[in-house]
């Protein structure tokens, strides 16, 4: 399950994944949400929360990731993921570099600096 994370600034998208994130999820919650914002804004900023009831990925959800990723890969500006998930975090601190964005892992606890850090300049 995808959900938008509520109260965010005006520049910053977000998300927490919850449960098993289907190909679904990301084609009624995700893809909308982001499409209509980069319809708005040319570079986007965003949260990506992960937390321990994250159980993970279901064929087809990583895909649709990657896709949705390269369709706009010049207008990621900064993107915050929030995890304590070890594997996300291994995996995230191995291929972060690889991302065609500004891109920060942040501990559960730092949700809020994870917000900031993503709307600040």
């Amino acid at each position: 399950m995808i959900e938008q994370l509520p109260s965010l600034p005006a520049a910053v998208l977000g998300f927490r994944m919850r449960g098993l994130v289907t190909a679904q999820d990301y084609e009624t919650v995700m893809v909308p949400d982001i499409e209509a914002a980069f319809a708005l804004n040319p570079k986007l900023r965003l949260v990506i929360h992960i937390g321990d009831d994250f159980t993970g990925f279901a064929p087809g959800a990583m895909w649709d990731d990657v896709k949705l990723g390269f369709r706009h890969i010049s207008g990621w500006e900064r993107t915050a993921l929030v995890t304590d998930v070890g594997w996300v975090r291994v995996m995230s601190s191995m291929f972060g570099f690889a991302m065609p964005t500004h891109f920060k892992l942040f501990a559960d606890a730092e949700l809020d600096e994870a917000v900031g850090w993503a709307s600040s300049n």
